[in-house]
């Protein structure tokens, strides 16, 4: 018995590791190659098709693409109490939710996410964060962030879970905080159809979003003015969906939010002189608005540009009269006391928002807001757009944010579908960029004297565009941002594109044409786009530049402008206010166009494939008619033509054996010998040959046609449609755009056929870089040389120590500054001013960076950013600057030191 079991045993493991085995190689074939082809010597099939890969179609989710017949999501309604402490900057609420089951399963329990856990030390966004680059030089900002989030108590803290019953009893509930996520535990389960009604009370302390990165928080001004941009504010339920359960990944900082729509009554308490922002509409405005508030409020129905409705006079007024004293200290505690008095119920103001179908809440408050708005057309309803911004913003926010938030809701209504809410808002404060619904927080600003860069103007515009897109992505689309980043981001960022270059000519867009993309895909440190948000690699590029470059080439190069907007507006009207997976985008997309995209998606968002398409060779054919005569005369041009060799040149007046020695000479050295003389029986054939042809036949052996065989290479791996511009000699020009099919039975290399009666001298792939082409230097034949540049520079000889602390005038020795021929110290230090100039640029270029870069780049230097490597500061040798570092000595006891003399 034994024995047996012994025997029994062994067959469960055996059995247990082919199981495991079996799920390794299922689980892997969904992201992994066909199996290997030894037979081919392509053996990758980059058209074999995804839909191994895909979700299985069904009743919830179709092959089309579609919502099934049988698709559902769950909701949340959400009744919010808050108030603002504006003395300590903290927060404390009661958020009452109404979640209705409206899934075919019965649950037990509820998810909700505590976001603001991810403040907290011990969080494992925190926990897993690598450690900084300390070597070298550390920017002082860095370091003050590391040892302000060591010292900030943050996270939320629960006061109270309980359920509220329909006679609006309270029990309380057990629940359980893992990190970010909060598992409530239901008393009794929650059947299909079914809701329930749970309050939750917490405060908690508000970040100081200027030293630490987040996606709200505060900004404190020097006159003691704070601006306060609130979000993930309150316990928001989880999703809970058909194709994953329930969403509780943590929250660690890239992969963002995955919500449920909901319907939102919210009231916040603030300082009474504070002017409020939310999403939504305001309920109270008779009770919150001054009455001239209210009255330019009404009357902007028939303006065709921005009005105010708070001056900057009166914000100017209501800051200076709110705030304490700049320089007083005295005053400023005064000042403290009175803010004091008003956070904690004298002096307070309850405004109140209302919200339909949003799937999230957001809300910013200041003392310092001047305010304006205009109306927007879109279809037949008016939307109010919104600004809402401090004096530090001016003038930059009055001219372009509300035009900007305008714009946006027009451009991006004729691609997808009309703007369903009432306004549209965005708000400068300490956030860089981050959406929300009908609401967004954006940073740049103009210098402290008013002046402001193009690169700041079109920061401002290019963000605000990117933030008020996100009310369609993934506010309206409701799509899976904690899994899939792209599926927001890279779509939203193909349409600020298309925006942006609806707003002036030449608009300096960072990202969306072709060429845009070309250095990341030359690069390395990849992962694919089809990667979980917090597994990313160089965030930016990945889910932001790449998807919408990929969908830019799809629309002008692959599908053409009418098929893809078409595609991609069926897909926008078939998942309004429904969350799609990326499955469900891939199939639309191919549906409503009528092609199979395959390739494309296994290439651009499962690979990180790169395009360097290449002409590697060309070959010409022209018919031969067969005519001995005419083959004799060609044969004798092509001899003639030739040019001797330097062996037959030399040999020319050779004096040869044959020639002196008579009887070696026969026939075949005689003149009447031609081993190429056509014979009279060769034109017979030949004649014979063409009295069997029709017309026809012999009209084509008459033909002059040239055929030109391109061999083309796909040095990349990534298969794309070959744009091929070919030049003729007589100064003409064709445009082929050959299809990715061309690729189908052989990826690797390919030839292509060109019949032409006229002579090609030139060729070149890609002429109009529209495939993100990363080698240009293979796309001509014959080959095009491109000149590198190289820059002179005059060495210029710097004081040694000895000279510096005598205060010599005089250079040093000329034999000193060419001691060495390569230039090793002028270098250097051209690197030093290098260095400091590329950090300033690296600034200037930060702004392009929108609300996932900002937050989640951490502060070390290895962090991932769209700053390309060239552009990172170059490390200093640490040996010469201890040297320039070390404090020397006077060189005699009554003068002046060095420092001294160097300041004199």
């Amino acid at each position: 018995m034994a024995a047996f079991h012994s025997l029994s045993s062994r067959c469960s493991v055996v059995r247990f590791v082919w199981l495991v085995v079996f799920a390794i190689i299922s689980t892997g074939s969904v992201f992994a190659q066909p199996l290997h082809n030894p037979k081919h010597s392509d053996a990758r099939d980059p058209f074999h098709p995804i839909q191994r890969w895909l979700p299985t179609p069904g009743v919830y989710r179709t092959a089309s693409g579609a919502p099934g017949p049988q698709y559902w999501q769950q909701r949340a309604d959400y009744e919010i109490d808050v108030t603002l402490n504006d003395v300590d900057r903290s927060l404390s609420g009661d958020c009452r939710i109404t979640y209705h089951n409206d899934s075919p399963h019965t649950l037990t329990y509820v998810w909700v996410q505590l976001d603001q856990n991810r403040f907290r030390n011990d969080s494992a966004a925190i926990q897993s964060q690598t450690a900084p680059s300390l070597a070298g030089r550390s920017p002082f900002k860095s370091i003050q962030t590391l040892l302000a989030q060591s010292a900030f108590d943050g996270g939320y803290k629960i006061d109270s879970v309980e359920q509220i019953g329909t006679d609006n009893t309270s029990r309380d509930l057990t629940y359980l905080v893992v990190d970010t996520m909060m598992r409530i535990d239901l008393p009794d389960p929650l059947p299909p159809g079914e809701s329930t009604r749970i309050a939750i009370g917490y405060h908690y302390n508000i970040v100081d979003a200027k030293m630490i990165r987040a996606r709200g928080g505060y900004e404190l001004f020097e006159d003691g003015n704070t601006i306060y941009e609130i979000a993930q504010w309150f316990p928001r339920v989880a999703a809970y969906t058909d194709y994953t359960g329930w969403q509780h990944d943590q929250f660690l900082g890239s992969g963002e939010f995955t919500l449920e729509l909901g319907d939102y009554d919210v009231n916040i308490t603030v300082p009474a002189d504070m002017v409020v922002a939310a999403t939504g509409t305001l309920s109270n405005p008779d009770s919150v608005l001054k009455e001239e508030w209210a009255e330019r409020l009404a009357s902007i129905e028939e303006s065709k540009t921005p009005t105010f409705i708070v001056t900057p006079e009166e914000a100017k007024s209501n800051e200076s009269a709110g705030s304490p004293a700049k320089k007083n200290s005295k005053t400023k505690n005064k000042g403290k006391n009175k803010r004091k008095k008003s956070a904690t119920g004298e002096g307070t103001k309850t405004w109140s928002f209302h919200a339909d179908n949003v799937r999230d809440f957001a809300w910013a408050a200041s003392r310092k807001f001047i305010w304006d708005a205009m109306p927007v057309q879109i279809g037949d309803r008016t939307v109010t757009a919104m600004s809402y911004y401090p004096h530090e913003a001016e003038p930059l926010w009055s001219q372009y944010s509300t035009e900007s938030i305008a714009h946006t809701l027009e451009v991006y209504g004729r691609y997808t579908f009309d703007y369903p809410y009432e306004v549209a808002i965005s708000v400068n404060g300490p956030v860089y960029g981050m959406e929300y619904p009908t609401i967004c927080f954006n940073g740049p600003r103009p210098e402290d004297d008013g002046t402001y860069s193009k690169a700041t103007k079109y920061s401002l515009i290019s963000v605000i565009i990117h933030e008020v897109g996100h009310n369609f992505f993934p506010m309206i689309v409701n799509s899976d941002e904690r899994q899939w980043t792209w599926m927001d981001e890279g779509l939203n960022t193909f349409l600020q594109y298309l925006a942006e270059q609806e707003w002036e000519e030449d608009y300096p867009s960072s990202r969306g044409p072709a060429e845009k993309i070309v250095p990341y895909m030359r690069g390395g440190h990849q992962r694919p786009i089809m990667t979980g948000s917090d597994e990313i690699l160089q965030f930016g590029n990945n889910a932001y530049a790449k998807p919408a470059a990929a969908l830019n080439i799809l629309r002008e190069t692959v599908l053409g402008r009418e098929r893809f907007d078409y595609a991609f507006r069926e897909y926008c009207r078939r998942w309004k206010f429904k969350r799609p997976t990326p499955a469900d985008f891939f199939r639309s997309m191919e549906d409503a166009s009528g092609t199979n995209l395959d390739w494309f998606w296994r290439g651009w968002f499962y690979s990180t494939d790169h395009v360097d398409l290449a002409i590697d060779s060309v070959e010409l054919f022209v018919i031969d008619s067969g005519d001995p005569d005419e083959s004799y005369e060609r044969k004798r041009l092509e001899e003639e033509s030739r040019e001797d060799t330097p062996t037959t040149e030399r040999n020319r007046n050779l004096r040869r054996r044959i020639d002196w020695q008579p009887g070696l000479k026969d026939f075949y050295n005689s003149p009447e010998y031609d081993e190429d003389k056509v014979e009279e029986s060769d034109r017979k054939a030949y004649q014979k040959f063409l009295d069997g042809l029709d017309d026809d036949q012999r009209a084509l052996l008459r033909r002059t046609t040239r055929f030109y065989v391109i061999k083309f290479a796909n040095k990349g791996g990534l298969v794309m449609p070959i744009p091929l511009r070919v030049h003729y000699a007589d100064n003409t020009q064709e445009h082929f755009v050959f299809p990715p099919e061309i690729w189908r039975r052989n990826s690797k290399e390919v030839q292509k056929l060109l019949l032409t009666e006229k002579e090609i001298v030139r060729l070149e792939i890609d002429p109009k870089r529209e495939i993100a082409d990363t080698n240009t230097a293979n796309n001509h034949w014959p080959p095009k040389l491109e000149p590198s540049r190289f820059q002179l520079f005059k060495k210029e000889t710097k004081k040694n120590e000895m000279q510096k602390a005598r205060g010599d005038e005089k250079n040093g020795d000329e034999k000193d500054s060419e001691k060495d021929d390569d230039g090793n110290d002028d270098i250097d230090e051209g690197n030093e001013e290098k260095s400091s100039e590329k950090e300033d640029g690296a600034q200037e270029s930060s702004a392009e960076t929108t609300e996932s870069d900002a937050e989640d780049t951490p502060v070390d230097a290895d962090a991932e950013s769209s700053v390309t490597e060239d552009s990172q500061p170059k490390k200093r040798n640490p040996k010469k600057r201890r040297k320039r570092d070390r404090k020397r000595q006077p060189k005699k006891a009554d003068g002046p030191t060095i420092a001294e003399e160097v300041t004199q």
